[in-house]
């Protein structure tokens, strides 16, 4: 969500905000359970600014013209509909409304937009389970169509395994697994979660680069990596944006797509991603074209927005 928009809806619905949502600072907090609290907190208090229709049409819809402008092509956007039931009838209009805006976004943007919905680990196993036959019903990888089943918030709470066959229900389908995992926790909550989720996808994933062990299985199974420095540095796993590993991470085979997260409280989009790839962690030219064409490779695009988006990036590259 634009900042902006935040403070237009904050107004709109009477709520008073934190500061720190609304200046111009990244949130910093330190890896603990307060820390986690805190951006928890802010997000709550965000997300409580969302309830109608209209506001989750102009979400997303803003979602993808940001993202135009800054020449992505790809959008896959991760919803809970869980948040904005009460306002709106029940999950399956929750997640109809969002997936009616995103084939508006993508018919108005030219940003191709697919649809990941999400359980939280803050919830009963059953929840997660109803939200994966929700999203079953929806799967497709056109426009406004869902892509994939995730797992979001604390990785400290929930048993990894009860959510297992959520996730079966979703691999049934046809949709991508893309639970988080190893960022706040370490390899061993990385191999909890490749073991037992079955993932295509990792959101961050980064702390497998502590264990050898690990990160090779990551490798061999083909899990590919979501990840955002800006995110892991705001979140205080990584005192810097040097510090976190992905030059190791692609130098051990990993499939790396950048990733931006949460824009709103990190105040930090895709560009600024690859901005840091290259001046941070000196990444070349072949190597910045090299992590944007893993990116398409690992999402969920259509065959022709992938072989589309390839070739853009060699045109870059070329030019």
């Amino acid at each position: 969500m634009r900042v902006s928009t935040l403070a237009e809806l904050a107004q709109t619905y009477g709520i008073r905000l934190p500061a720190a949502l609304l200046d111009d600072a990244a949130l910093h907090v330190p890896a603990d359970e307060r820390g986690w609290f805190r951006f928890q907190r802010l997000y709550d208090a965000a997300r409580a600014c969302v309830r109608s229709e209209a506001d989750m049409r102009r979400i997303v819809a803003e979602a993808a013209q940001d993202d135009a402008l800054e020449g992505s092509g790809r959008l896959e956007i991760q919803v809970d509909p869980t948040s904005y039931a009460p306002f709106v009838g029940g999950l399956t209009p929750a997640l109809e409304i969002v997936l009616d805006a995103a084939r508006e976004a993508c018919a108005t943007s030219g940003v191709d937009v697919g649809v990941i919905v999400a359980a939280s680990r803050m919830r009963h196993p059953l929840e997660a389970r109803t939200l994966a036959r929700l999203a079953a019903h929806h799967a497709g990888d056109g426009p406004g169509q869902v892509v994939g089943f995730g797992l979001s918030n604390d990785e400290r709470r929930g048993e990894t395994p009860e959510f297992a066959p959520a996730f079966a229900i979703a691999r049934a389908a046809g949709l991508a697994s893309v639970p988080h995992g190893g960022e706040l926790l370490g390899p061993a909550h990385v191999e909890d979660v490749v073991g037992h989720l079955h993932p295509d996808r990792l959101g961050h994933g980064v702390r497998a680069a502590e264990d050898p062990r690990v990160l090779e299985r990551v490798v061999e199974e083909g899990v590919a990596l979501e990840v955002c420095p800006a995110s892991n540095v705001s979140l205080g796993v990584y005192a810097r944006a040097a510090d976190v590993p992905l030059r190791a991470l692609v130098e051990a085979g990993a499939t790396v797509a950048l990733g931006a997260d949460d824009p709103l409280l990190f105040r930090s989009r895709l560009v600024d991603q690859y901005v840091l790839a290259r001046e941070v962690h000196e990444f070349s030219d072949d190597e910045l074209a090299e992590l944007a064409r893993a990116s398409v490779r690992a999402s969920r695009a259509g065959d022709e927005v992938r072989a589309r988006l390839l070739a853009g990036v060699d045109d870059w590259l070329a030019s």
